[in-house]
């Protein structure tokens, strides 16, 4: 696990309090890392991030995602960024769930961002409970409410700008993966360009490419369609 922590402030007027939001980019990939990022802004600087328009970053396209980052950046307190490698990911699967990884990581970052409120967009089908489990990972800098919501991300514009940062790091790994090894695709396995390019490479290589995810079910099947590979062979 990568973590990146940007300015962090833990001084500010007791009347401008601090709003946090954390969400997350790659979650469902085959490729690349998981990234989940944390952002802090005051609450008077709300209403500026509303002027620039941001909004869930799934709306934008990489362009303009790029853009709004380098506006929204002069309103951020502080910023916190988890990258979660294929590997970590896989450890995650195998000896807990990957919605404990990334309560994990949400809470760390909401430790680094020292907010009064923190926003999290929630990957359990139980938000209230996702954010209990978040709350019960922190040990320091504990934010006086944790509000854990599906889609928090066209619920709060923090939770917006955080999708905005954590989707441009995300597609910045992406690009450095497709450098290294040619056209990959959007690395989801509902792209064919994706799953085309591992099965040819499990085809001719006998082995899984170094930036895939193990422990996802649509890789299992892929090698069990195959037939030339079985994942015993990558124990984790």
């Amino acid at each position: 696990m990568d973590k990146w922590k940007g300015k962090n402030h833990t001084r500010f007027p007791a009347r401008d309090l601090l709003i946090g939001g954390v969400d997350e980019a790659g979650r469902g990939s085959l490729v690349g890392p998981l990234i989940v990022v944390g952002i802090s802004v005051r609450f008077s600087q709300l209403d500026e991030l509303s002027k620039i328009g941001i909004k869930d970053s799934k709306l934008l396209t990489p362009l303009s995602r790029r853009r709004m980052l380098s506006s929204m950046m002069d309103y951020v307190e502080s910023l916190c960024i988890c990258k979660l490698s294929p590997t970590d990911v896989d450890f995650g699967v195998l000896f807990s769930s990957l919605n404990v990884l990334e309560a994990q990581a949400m809470a760390a970052i909401i430790e680094d961002i020292v907010p009064h409120i923190a926003y999290i967009d929630s990957c359990d089908v139980n938000p209230v409970r996702y954010g209990e489990r978040v709350a019960g990972f922190l040990s320091t800098n504990r934010p006086k409410k944790i509000i854990s919501s599906h889609h928090a991300e066209a619920k709060s514009l923090v939770v917006a700008a955080a999708s905005i940062l954590a989707k441009v790091t995300r597609d910045y790994e992406i690009t450095r993966i497709r450098e290294q090894y040619g056209e990959i695709g959007s690395g989801y396995p509902s792209d064919r360009k994706t799953v085309e390019f591992i099965k040819n490479w499990i085809v001719e290589k006998k082995v899984l490419p170094p930036f895939v995810r193990k422990s996802w079910k649509p890789m299992k099947a892929l090698l069990n369609r195959e037939q030339c590979i079985t994942l015993d062979q990558f124990v984790l």
